[in-house]
């Protein structure tokens, strides 16, 4: 992941990516197959370390839905420019219109952050805004429009734009968050 985010993967080589990890490019080759592959087991990689944190995060119940989708955003944005991760995901967009595999995988890799916010809004529904929750949403089209909006300030951050902070980025999430959640009226 780290030479990915270092070199980028059109300039990383098999056999340069095997030194830094003590094999030779051919055992790469013959793991992964293609850079491609390579790209898209490392993105596996990093989602499911990241996942464990997401799932440990959404399964505090005691803790209200609303604070939790905070801390869910606060976890999907990158943590500055250059993120690791987050440039996984860049090299995968720019690959994905070219490649049906990639593609198809990353669908599968986004499909659980999906997955885990319509969970956390329809408990957020059902607790309803006394409780900490929200007003009544579309779950399905509220994570849609949630996770366009979250896509949206990270890439800014981890492509390093000048003057995009990762703490005002939350703050407009938050607000948009807030907008799009609150209880009719």
């Amino acid at each position: 992941m780290a030479a990915i985010a270092e070199h980028g993967l059109a300039r990383l080589t098999m056999a340069g990516l095997g030194k830094q990890v003590g094999m030779s490019g051919g055992h790469l080759l013959y793991y992964f197959g293609s850079k491609d592959r390579l790209l898209l087991e490392t993105l596996r990689w990093s989602e499911e370390q990241l996942g464990e944190r997401r799932r440990a995060m959404l399964a505090r119940t005691a803790v209200p839905a609303r604070v939790r989708l905070a801390e869910y955003a606060d976890l999907y944005l990158p943590e500055g420019p250059g993120d690791p991760r987050w440039t996984l995901w860049v090299e995968v967009w720019g690959r994905s219109l070219a490649s049906e595999e990639i593609r198809s995988g990353q669908l599968a890799v986004e499909e659980p952050w999906h997955r885990d916010l319509v969970g956390l809004l329809m408990e957020g529904t059902a607790a309803g805004t006394a409780a900490g929750g929200f007003g009544p949403v579309d779950a399905e089209t509220a994570a849609v429009r949630i996770r366009a909006v979250l896509d949206g300030f990270a890439t800014p951050i981890v492509i390093g734009l000048p003057g995009v902070r990762r703490t005002e980025s939350l703050a407009h999430v938050a607000a948009v968050l807030d907008a799009l959640l609150a209880a009719p009226g």
